[in-house]
């Protein structure tokens, strides 16, 4: 399936403004000039693509987005090279996930060809809002929203909206890498088996609100989920998934159709291995995480996702207590991985799995 995108140019920002805006740039806090935008309707499928100005979409009262939540999205990042070129991360499994959650959600799947052209046009119209300062990125975000005006429950909408809005973001980590503190949560659940824990939808998001406020109440950075069966086993964090280092073994959180499948979780348990770590899924309950921390057999623990890439957890604490990983530092294998995974994305480090894709 082939889409031609029609462009219509907007008024460009002055240099001197987009500039002090890429200084320090805060995370989601300023976008670029123009979206892409792609519309659906069943009579007509995929149609009416564009490149156009960065604004408000205008929709009806009733859109069904606003009553029955059929809303999905992505994220991902654009990175500017030494030799001024801009690449991104793995977009064909960002595609790919995005259409799992098409799925799931009943919404239309897009052709990945085409998610990936619309990244590449936008990022190619605006690059020069691609920072190139250390650690900092253009954070892509293409969602899909329901449109159609009723507030007839018969189905799933009959028109949907496709978009990808571009924010300059800086380094996570601006004063060296800071290890997390995580709150274990037992009074909510994210995900129950049959729901849609494993789609990136942003009904998912809304309801670990409390859960986030709860944890930053109690002097946390994130939230951690557990199962919805027994609130015993350990899923995922609140935006990313979750490691531990056993000396040289990394076990994950095995994907049970309860958590999200990370794009990034995928590149880590390969990249383990090519480091000659042992990597694997597995299941692990929040007793056992305190157990091995206390005698010494849990050596790290980390996060990864697309905003913070790989992040340590230096403790953990819960309604009864809490406890440190090792000595409270980020660990060696954690930092390794997060160098190599870095060092891949900017161009310092070679790409034998072919995850970097050149867009401008």
């Amino acid at each position: 399936m082939s889409i031609e995108f029609a462009h219509r140019p907007a008024e460009r920002r002055p240099a001197e403004e987009r500039e002090l805006l890429l200084a320090d740039p805060a995370f989601g806090a300023a976008f670029t000039d123009h979206m892409a935008t792609i519309r659906w309707s069943g009579a007509d499928g995929w149609h009416d693509a564009r490149i156009e100005p960065y604004g408000p979409f205008t929709l009806d009262p009733s859109a069904q987005v606003f009553h029955y939540g059929q809303a999905i999205f992505e994220g991902m990042k654009a990175y500017r090279r030494q030799d001024g070129s801009i690449v991104t991360f793995s977009p064909y499994a960002n595609a790919e996930r995005l259409n799992r959650s098409c799925a799931r959600m009943a919404m239309p799947e897009l052709p990945p060809d085409t998610f990936v052209e619309a990244l590449e046009l936008l990022v190619a119209t605006d690059r020069e809002w691609v920072p190139g300062g250390p650690g900092q990125s253009l954070y892509l975000r293409p969602f899909m929203i329901a449109t159609q005006a009723t507030l007839g429950f018969f189905g799933p909408s009959d028109e949907y909206l496709f978009a990808v809005i571009a924010s300059p973001a800086g380094a996570y980590f601006k004063n060296g890498i800071v290890p997390m503190t995580v709150w274990v949560t037992t009074e909510y659940t994210r995900a129950a088996p049959g729901g849609t824990g494993e789609a990136k939808c942003g009904g998912n998001y809304a309801g670990t609100l409390v859960a986030q406020r709860e944890a930053a109440a109690n002097g946390c950075d994130q939230v951690v989920w557990l199962d919805a069966r027994e609130h015993r086993w350990v899923e995922e964090m609140g935006t990313s998934n979750l490691f531990f280092v056993y000396g040289t073994e990394l076990v994950t959180p095995e994907l049970t159709g309860t958590l999200l499948a990370g794009v990034n979780r995928d590149s880590v348990l390969t990249l383990a291995a090519d480091l000659g770590y042992t990597a694997r899924e597995g299941r692990g309950s929040v007793d056992q995480w305190r157990e091995d921390a206390a005698s010494g057999r849990l050596t790290e623990v980390f996060s990864c996702g697309t905003s913070s890439m790989i992040t340590p957890v230096g403790a953990v604490r819960t309604a009864d207590g809490g406890w440190t990983i090792g000595d409270g530092a980020p660990g060696q294998v954690t930092l390794r991985l997060r160098a190599e995974l870095g060092g891949i994305q900017s161009g310092e480090r070679p790409d034998p799995h072919g995850w970097i894709h050149k867009i401008a």
